[in-house]
């Protein structure tokens, strides 16, 4: 088992939530995809997108629903200052994972974090387990108090 997955693993169960980590032979690089490994809707999928702070250079977290996009300018506000794409290297020093396998949970550092208020409409969602290949389920509420998210408008 991978560290990264069992960040994930330890995380879940430190906040008592039985960890139901699920592999996907297909992978679940893409909300699409783990979509279709689940056998749920897209917007079921707990997207973290990562964010760069122009002015503080740190990483933010924005857990979206799958079908939904994060609007710059929304998220921006949120934040109180300008986002930009961040690289690899940030997002691996940050939160521990490796693009396409992000974690809302389970980070080696502590982040800032919004929550897509779409995910309350399903009583399980799924969220990367810390590789591409792993998912978890989760109800919103659990997913909202172990990522420390703040619940938020900032979809198109």
């Amino acid at each position: 088992m991978s560290k990264s997955l069992k960040r994930v693993r330890a995380a879940l169960e430190a906040g008592g939530v039985a960890p139901d980590i699920l592999e996907m032979a297909e992978g679940t690089r893409t909300a699409a995809d783990a979509a279709r490994a689940a056998g749920c809707e897209i917007d079921q999928i707990a997207k973290s997108i990562i964010f760069r702070g122009a002015a503080s250079g740190e990483a933010l977290l924005f857990i979206t629903a799958g079908g939904n996009q994060v609007c710059a300018e929304k998220a921006s506000a949120l934040a109180s200052e300008t986002l930009g794409k961040a690289d690899a290297g940030l997002i691996r020093a940050q939160t521990g994972f490796a693009i396409g396998g992000v974690a809302p949970v389970g980070h080696v550092n502590p982040i800032r974090a919004w929550c897509d208020p779409r995910l309350r409409g399903f009583a399980t969602v799924y969220a990367a387990a810390g590789t591409p290949r792993h998912i978890f389920p989760i109800a919103p509420d659990d997913l909202l108090r172990l990522s420390g998210a703040q619940e938020a408008d900032f979809t198109r």
